[in-house]
């Protein structure tokens, strides 16, 4: 039989030990959403500081005394499971469980629990057995256990309490409802106090890095870093003002006790190096001359005068911040080597904490209220993407925003559900009371945690749906909240793109290009992006980023950065688009709002981009701490950002006004804190996509082949669809060739041709005397093939037909069917895609061919 028993930690200890054996549990069972606990494991885990509960109706002694058999029977056998619980736990552990659920049989239960509690000398307590805050909740609790149960209201009736009774209730009313046993309630208030403790207790630290000996954490960062200095800023004597700018850097990572942090984040980079992974660094942390010369990332703080201290600094609250982005198809590596290096106990990914929305919220009213998946599922997707389901503004409702050609989101709301008045009202009113609410946990992009004592220890670890992945029952929030430190493993398919197109370069040019070589400033890079040819370049592909381009006329690497932060969400709703360009163009003056703003808005022309201004901001116009200013920016990048912004409006008026800063600046000023709220961008994570820019913009100058050849590759990703490349290509002078069993590879690549060249490829593919390079695409871009498949056939190619002829190219349809186990419809694709000319057909011949062959198929391959 399955039991539900309630376990209290007492003090962090027993914290520790409670987690412990909930992840354990969970990883023993190793399947998703299922945990194998065994009761005297259990007890040996506890070591005396668990508190343990008998339980509610589903506990085993509350179960015995409402069994079969008579009053004598039962009593006996619940005093027999609560036997086995204090000879499990410990006469001391163990405490008997009242709760006034408004049944009728609640007093002559109640006794019997008294007199079990009276015999074995335990305390009886008093809980509420709480599932809801308010008794005006309950019919939500309800609904939400039949969406739980995968069943409707009415089915689930006669599980459901019989009255709104399992709410949070005051001292004073627990004390009437348990007159019958006074003591009940006084007991359970001490034991709560004895469970109390502080989390910061159980905070734990990052796992100790190996250093060689002779050295501790520190030093040996410093002798990778200096290592790396040498290579990118030369000796001390040629570069004095760099080496001063990263001994002052080391000096801070020193003295916040941040070594650890930086030599596990270049110990992953180095892993993806040594992999042959494109990865880079981003992040507050990120920028630095430190993390330049570790080559965690490939922007140069020094040479593009960025100050340590804005992005990492003792004021600051909690770790620094640094995200690898990863290759999107390598990814999956770098975190089972996370997995590997340090144990499934002692990493794991963040939870994600997916809440209500009006689709979803619409959908499971309807199944709680009754109304099949059909017709639940209609209404649901009968709501538009940015509808709400009642008028007014509210969650799911979008406000007006800022009147910019390029906005992101429709102007105007579209009319609420209750408005259009196709779902009932009674799905309407209980989906609007879900919205925002927690309805499963899911793995965040790339969250991972890695601690120096088990992170089960900290917070129940659990097996994911996707195979191989671990995660915690945690969100970042609650991780930030506990102390964990997270690192971000972010999977970017432009990585990807760029890993292939440097691949090819090196295969027919033998120039072996890295992230970090590419030549700085170069000004076809900027005439490209003042031109907007931008299809394909990361970041700046979309409609609007090629609208701003000319308009803004990027001539530095800085004025990418803008570019990048400006097209966002924040900067359009918070109406910053328009005036800085204006600005930047000298077409208006560069004015502040208010002078305690020319501090934070001076670099960006008195126009707030980033969300490390909205920070400095608040410090300067209302007086917020650091720390505060930490709380605002962790405020704008949640879920629920606009709700935590308003719960800041009071205290950031108060300040402004104490500084005093009028009513109308005071409102305009939080207007642009609240727009950042939604999709507020940082300058720091704004730097080093940046480089991809520019990095992306550099190859389709310079090498178009091999850049459209690693787009079509990576694909699927970014904005446009292969078709939309492949004419840009054309448009570009890149012949584009067709898939070829006997030419192409599993993905798309480069090859050359004896085809006479354009003046783009002679100018850029390296090597002007040689024949032009061409894009072949490859064979898994036909549809019905895929990678595998493409794999194969490209490996048959280098082995022997059959017929005692030599490997390789395939003679034709016959001998590919021979060499590859193809069905009718596979060959049938190739011929479509013109895969097969090579071999002497015609697509409508090869088609032909290939439906004769189908007849033959069965009795080639026996």
């Amino acid at each position: 039989d399955v039991y539900k028993r309630q376990v209290l930690a007492r003090g962090a200890g027993g914290y520790r030990r409670l987690s412990s054996a909930i992840g354990t549990a969970h990883l023993d069972a190793g399947i998703q959403g299922a945990a194998h606990y065994d009761l005297e494991d259990l007890g040996g885990q506890a070591h005396g500081e668990w508190l343990v509960l008998t339980g509610c109706r589903k506990g085993a002694v509350r179960r015995a005394l409402t069994g079969p058999g008579t009053p004598t029977d039962r009593l006996a056998a619940a005093r027999h499971e609560l036997d086995t619980l204090t000879a499990t736990f410990g006469h001391d552990n163990v405490a008997v469980e009242i709760t006034a659920t408004g049944d009728p049989r609640d007093s002559a239960l109640h006794d019997a629990l008294a007199l079990l509690a009276t015999q074995a000398r335990l305390p009886l307590v008093a809980t509420t057995a709480a599932h809801h805050a308010r008794p005006s909740d309950a019919d939500l609790a309800a609904a939400l256990a039949a969406v739980r149960a995968r069943s409707s209201l009415d089915d689930l009736d006669g599980w459901l309490p019989g009255a709104p009774t399992a709410h949070l209730r005051s001292g004073t009313e627990m004390a009437r409802l348990h007159a019958r046993h006074p003591e009940a309630v006084p007991n359970a208030a001490r034991l709560g106090a004895e469970c109390a403790f502080d989390l910061d207790l159980i905070a734990p630290d990052l796992p100790p890095h190996p250093v060689p000996d002779g050295h501790d954490e520190a030093s040996w960062l410093r002798v990778l870093t200096e290592r790396g200095a040498v290579r990118y800023y030369g000796t001390r004597a040629e570069n004095p003002d760099a080496w001063a700018v990263i001994d002052r850097e080391l000096r801070i990572i020193t003295e916040l006790n941040f070594p650890g942090y930086f030599l596990v984040v270049h110990d992953l980079v180095e892993f993806c190096r040594s992999r042959g992974i494109l990865c880079q660094g981003r992040g507050s942390a990120a920028n630095s001359a430190v993390c330049y010369a570790l080559g965690i990332t490939a922007v140069d703080a020094v040479r593009h005068g960025l100050l340590f201290e804005r992005f990492l600094a003792p004021e600051r609250d909690g770790p620094p911040d640094i995200d690898l982005d990863i290759e999107s198809v390598r990814r999956e590596e770098v975190i089972q080597y996370v997995y590997d290096r340090f144990g499934r106990t002692h990493a794991a990914q963040v939870a994600n904490v997916i809440t209500y929305r009006p689709r979803s919220a619409v959908r499971d009213a309807s199944r709680a209220l009754g109304y099949d998946a059909g017709q639940a599922d209609a209404w649901a997707k009968g709501i538009e993407r940015w509808g709400s389901l009642k008028p007014g503004p509210g969650p799911g409702r979008a406000a007006s925003r800022a009147e910019d050609a390029h906005d992101t989101v429709p102007y105007q709301a579209p009319p609420s559900a209750a408005e259009e008045g196709e779902i009932p009202a009674a799905v309407i009113d209980l989906a609007d009371r879900m919205l925002r609410l927690p309805r499963h946990l899911g793995i965040h992009s790339g969250g991972m945690v890695m601690c120096d004592r088990p992170v089960i220890e900290v917070c129940p670890v659990q097996w994911a749906r996707m195979a191989g992945r671990t995660v915690l029952q945690w969100d970042k929030e609650d991780c930030a909240d506990a102390g964990l430190v997270k690192f971000d493993l972010l999977g970017l398919g432009m990585l990807t793109a760029i890993r292939y197109a440097l691949e090819s370069i090196a295969e027919h040019t033998g120039e072996h290009l890295t992230l970090h070589d590419l030549p700085p400033e170069d000004e076809r890079v900027y005439d490209l992006l003042c031109d907007a040819d931008t299809v394909g370049v990361f970041q700046v592909e979309s409609r609007a980023q090629m609208a701003t381009l000319p308009r803004l006329r990027p001539r530095r690497f800085y004025d990418i950065v803008i570019e990048v932060a400006l097209i966002r969400p924040g900067p359009i709703q918070g109406g910053s688009v328009h005036p800085y360009i204006e600005r930047a163009r000298g077409r208006q003056p560069v004015t502040f709002a208010h002078p305690l703003l020319e501090k934070s808005l001076a670099r960006t022309k008195g126009v707030p981009l980033f969300q490390e201004q909205l920070m400095q901001m608040a410090i300067d116009v209302a007086g917020f701490t650091p720390a505060e200013s930490d709380q605002l920016r962790r405020a704008m990048g949640s879920k629920r950002s606009v709700e935590r912004m308003e719960a800041l409006r009071a205290r950031l008026h108060a300040g402004m006004a104490d500084r005093g800063v009028p009513p109308a600046v005071r409102d305009e000023i939080y207007d642009k804190l609240k727009a950042f709220a939604d999709f507020g961008f940082p300058e720091s994570h704004a730097y080093s996509f940046a480089y991809l820019v520019y990095a992306s913009a550099w190859l389709k100058v310079h090498h178009p082949a091999a850049f459209y050849a690693g787009l079509l590759a990576a694909q699927p990703m970014g904005f446009y669809s292969p078709q939309s490349l492949v004419a840009d290509a054309r448009r570009h002078g890149v012949r584009v060739l067709r898939p070829d069993v006997n030419a192409s590879r599993p993905l798309t690549g480069v090859e050359r041709t004896e085809v006479e060249r354009t003046g783009v490829e002679r100018a850029d593919d390296g090597d002007p005397a040689g024949p032009a390079l061409a894009v072949r695409m490859g064979l898994a871009e036909v549809k019905g093939i895929g990678k595998e498949l493409a794999q194969e056939i490209v490996a048959a190619r280098g082995t022997s037909s059959g017929d005692g002829s030599s490997p390789g190219r395939f003679a034709d349809v016959r001998d590919l069917v021979r060499r590859v186990e193809l069905s009718t419809a596979q060959i049938e694709a190739l011929a479509t895609a013109g895969a097969l000319e090579s071999l002497g057909l015609t697509r409508r011949e090869a088609l032909w061919a290939a439906g004769a062959l189908g007849q033959e198929l069965s009795l080639i391959h026996i």
